[in-house]
């Protein structure tokens, strides 16, 4: 373990804080709330045209410099050009690059917006043969990447006869000298018809149910995406985000970078997440007195687990710089979002004792961007992803026994300009229960096609406009707000006549203090159809803790029958568990 981590640079800065306060921490003054300018309209085209609204305000600040939105605009434009040479003056044609979270991202992204290509990000996880998989898919006619990653993109684009760009070293310190002196400077790209009617991304699925598939995602896509958050989440350009989020997948690109760059806001780029890191930043150390703080965080489960385990290693037993850590979360960060994988209860809980913030939950997916959410200003609960965002519809059709045909609409609602309109009630059913079925959604923000998959891509949606999510929902028509169950095809476990839901049984084990992580999978079985078991990550644990636990808080036929304990449960970049994998690897063929 490194000295970084063993003597965090936070902790001795919230000793000091203490010191100069003596222990004496002070609830934030209620202040008067101003009416919210809400910023929806400025998500309209691609998003560097926004620029020549604030062209001195900082855009991104990495571990190197701070770039302005003039910087990032003119350094984009001159990679344009090379862009447009190297494809001969094409236009919508496939660019694959790869860049670190910094801004060679945003540079490169912009730039082939700018040029007119489609882009396809990729990430340094990946390894070689899915970048092979991608390039391959994708057709892409170009590649760009950074001198770090060339030699590892060399490889692909030689097995791909794909020619390679590779950013100048002297990309980032160039872009801090790009000035625009006249707002003729800061115009750029094609004119606004192509953007109206071209597509801009193409962003490929996690892969944990099938092959990846590439969404397609138009301007109009992105930009009513943007839209309906930056209005839900009331965005300022005023805010601050701290971006620790993978860049080739929906939460990252739309919620984290182009949410703030739209807004005119402030986004703060760190190369990964590093629990240590997130916590120094998010507790102001070495800032500036008049340095304006960081006000939006935005995780997966994966991340805020980190920081709970690094609080309590450092800070747990200290009270008074609990006291201290809670009233500056609550006090300078106005929103903490978490999405991309289920949040279990427990951890929901255990972040709320330790920041004063209640996680704002929401839904999404890479084909139709985030649908659902908790309510900014509401009672937020866990488990539960709200209601449908700004321009969206949503609703539930019942499930046949198959699992396959739908039937008729359980519920149906939709978010009129911030009014909740449902055109169809739900009911409970006669048992009391709530209903129950397969989530679909419908808005402006949904993608056009999966990349040369037009016979997916047409059983996606239904023949009236609805796009099948696959994901089991329920709605407690007593909160009215919806709740995600699992995936149709690996979250449900149909054991012995009943339909269970892996996240409610996971999250319930979650809640066990001996219970470090877990996945729950449904087994083949001849008597039951499928049995359900508990992949645990623990140690110095025995079964008949857990089952005594678990009977404690599950019906009887919910408990997990097999047991199986590892040393960490495998997971993607975005905390998602590959179950059919895992199934493979712990219980071996089925």
């Amino acid at each position: 373990m490194s000295q970084l981590l063993r003597k965090p640079l936070w902790v001795g800065y919230v000793s000091q804080r203490l010191q100069q306060t003596q222990a004496k921490v002070a609830s934030p003054a209620k202040k008067v709330k101003e009416p919210h300018t809400f910023l929806g309209h400025l998500a309209q085209g691609p998003v560097f045209k926004n620029a020549r609204l604030f062209p001195e305000r900082v855009a991104i600040r990495d571990r190197i410099a701070a770039y302005t939105y003039a910087n990032i605009f003119m350094s984009a434009h001159e990679l344009s050009k090379e862009i447009s040479t190297m494809l001969d003056g094409r236009l919508n044609e496939r660019v694959l690059f790869l860049c670190p979270n910094d801004v060679h991202y945003v540079i490169t992204l912009w730039a082939i917006w700018m040029s007119g290509q489609i882009a396809v990000p990729v990430s340094h996880l990946h390894p070689k043969s899915l970048l092979q998989y991608y390039a391959s898919d994708s057709s892409s006619k170009l590649f760009v990447t950074v001198p770090k990653y060339s030699d590892l993109m060399q490889q692909v684009a030689k097995n791909s006869s794909t020619r390679l760009y590779v950013l100048d070293d002297r990309l980032k310190l160039n872009c801090t000298l790009m000035q625009g002196s006249q707002p003729a400077d800061l115009e750029g790209g094609k004119d606004d018809s192509f953007y109206a009617k071209s597509d801009a991304m193409i962003l490929y699925t996690s892969g944990t149910t099938a092959n990846p598939k590439g969404v397609v995602l138009s301007y109009k896509n992105l930009s009513a995406q943007a839209s309906s958050l930056l209005d839900a989440w009331q965005w300022s350009s005023e805010d601050i985000l701290l971006h620790t989020l993978p860049l080739h997948h929906v939460h990252g690109i739309v919620n984290a970078l182009l949410c703030p760059l739209y807004a005119g806001a402030k986004t703060i780029m760190l190369k990964k997440f590093n629990a240590n890191t997130v916590w120094t930043y998010l507790l102001g150390v070495n800032a500036r007195p008049d340095e304006r703080r960081i006000t939006l965080f935005m995780g997966v489960p994966t991340m805020y687990s980190m920081l709970v385990e690094e609080y309590e290693r450092v800070f747990k037993q200290d009270p008074k710089m609990a006291e201290y850590i809670r009233n500056t979360l609550k006090s300078k960060v106005r929103l903490m979002v978490s999405g991309s994988a289920p949040l279990p209860e427990p951890l929901f809980r255990q972040w709320e004792e330790i920041s004063g913030h209640k996680l704002l939950e929401r839904y999404g997916m890479t084909e139709t961007g985030m649908s659902l959410s908790n309510l900014y200003e509401g009672n937020r609960e866990a488990g539960f992803v709200g209601i449908p965002l700004p321009g969206v519809s949503a609703k539930i059709l019942e499930v046949h026994d198959d699992g396959e045909d739908l039937g008729k609409t359980l519920v149906e609602c939709s978010n009129k300009e911030g009014t909740l309109v449902f055109q169809k009630n739900a009911q409970k059913s006669s048992d009391g229960s709530d209903p129950i079925g397969e989530l679909l959604v419908k808005g402006p923000g949904l993608f056009s096609r999966y990349h040369e998959r037009p016979e997916t891509s047409k059983n996606s949606y239904t023949q009236d406009g609805w796009f099948k999510t696959g994901d089991l929902c329920k709605y407690s028509v007593d909160k009215k707000k919806f709740k995600i169950l699992g995936r149709k095809s690996q979250d449900i476990i149909k054991s012995g006549g009943y339909k269970l839901s892996a996240l409610e049984i996971e999250s319930v084990l979650m809640g066990s203090p001996l219970v470090k992580d877990c996945a729950v999978l449904g087994i083949p079985d001849e008597k039951y159809g499928q049995k359900v078991a508990a992949v645990i990550a623990s140690k110095d644990i025995k079964v008949e803790e857990l089952v005594i636990w678990a009977e404690d808080k599950l019906p009887k036929y919910a408990v997990p029958k097999e047991w199986r304990f590892v040393d960490s449960v495998p997971k993607n970049a975005m905390g998602k568990v590959n179950k059919k994998e895992l199934l493979q690897r712990v219980f071996g063929p089925q």
